[in-house]
């Protein structure tokens, strides 16, 4: 089969695309045949060294998300029957092989079945970043209907996904963005309020927004730098997520943190169980045909080119060059 691979964690241009051997499902694992693949951040970590994982050998195969129909199963599978369409994340880490190819077997507890109606490049591309939202709003914010939720970067892959499931449940959403067309994309989303971070007073917007009080739930995407800022304006009993940011060294503000009953909460989505993550996606698979989740892509790549997609990739997580919105997806065949 084809597929994108590297042999040596190195910049974009150590991925190879060529032919490996078609691996074969083992017990409890199904075989997909991959249609749409997608590239996250973390994709571009592994593969450049700075997220240390279990890599396979001799090569390993680029790529998180997939979406595609279910070529064959092996013993023990009881989730899913050949044909079937599916989607899911958590491929290519802690030592699996990734989506970036032509096939890929899956675990079917990491295997979610795609809805009719549902195309697979939407469930491909919304595939981690959904997944992350959820766990963080829901597993450990605890998100209730009517609460005040602030997320950096609202048209960003999390983000997004953050505006549209606090929607979904009766939130209220602030969100940042970078320009007027992206405030509109905001908007349609389902952010109550948007401010642009360039020209915008954020902390003012906040304040105006939530009569002073502050939000309830203070999603942070980016690595957190003034944490002084966020405590500040985040409510009573508030909760703070932070999921980014490996090198980020904040100064914690004690004392206003525990004297507003605050929490803070942590998380990386590969660390989460099947279980826990088959709750997301669960709702996401709800949302998607309920038409209140859908993911936005930005770049649509082939496979022969997945190192042009890990280089815009890294343009945008690390050189902040503000020339993507939304997901980047990897079609397979084309």
């Amino acid at each position: 089969m084809r597929a994108a691979y590297f042999r040596q964690t190195g910049e974009p241009e150590v991925i190879e695309v060529g032919e490996v051997a078609t691996p074969q499902p083992q017990s409890g694992q199904i075989l997909v045949r991959v249609k749409v693949a997608a590239i996250n951040p973390i994709d571009t970590y592994i593969r450049r060294g700075t997220a240390p994982m279990p890599l396979p050998q001799p090569v390993a195969i680029t790529g998180t998300d997939f979406a595609g129909v279910v070529e064959a199963v092996g013993p023990g599978v009881s989730r899913f029957r050949v044909g079937d369409r599916v989607w899911g994340s958590n491929q290519g880490l802690l030592g699996r092989q990734g989506t970036c190819a032509e096939y890929v077997c899956v675990d079917q507890d990491w295997a979610y079945p795609i809805p009719e109606g549902v195309s697979e490049e939407q469930a491909a591309a919304a595939a981690l970043v959904g997944i992350t939202a959820h766990l963080g709003l829901f597993h450990r914010a605890r998100l209730q209907a009517g609460e005040w939720v602030f997320v950096n970067g609202g048209t960003g892959g999390v983000g997004s996904m953050v505006v549209q499931m606090a929607k979904a449940v009766g939130a209220r959403v602030i969100t940042t963005v970078g320009s007027a067309e992206k405030a509109t994309l905001a908007r349609e989303l389902g952010a109550e309020v948007v401010a642009n971070y360039k020209t915008d007073n954020v902390a003012a917007v906040i304040r105006e927004a939530t009569s002073g009080q502050g939000v309830h739930v203070w999603y942070e995407t980016q690595p957190p730098s003034n944490l002084d800022q966020t405590v500040e304006l985040t409510a009573q009993r508030g909760r703070i997520i932070v999921m980014a940011g490996r090198q980020a060294r904040p100064v914690l503000p004690n004392g206003p943190f525990y004297v507003k009953n605050l929490t803070l909460y942590g998380f990386a989505m590969f660390n989460m169980t099947p279980d826990e993550q088959r709750v997301c996606a669960e709702d996401m698979n709800r949302w998607f045909i309920n038409g209140q989740l859908k993911a936005i892509v930005g770049r649509r790549f082939p496979l022969s080119q997945t190192a042009a997609a890990h280089r815009l990739q890294e343009e945008n997580t690390l050189g902040k060059s503000g020339t993507l919105t939304g997901k980047i997806v990897i079609y397979i065949n084309e």
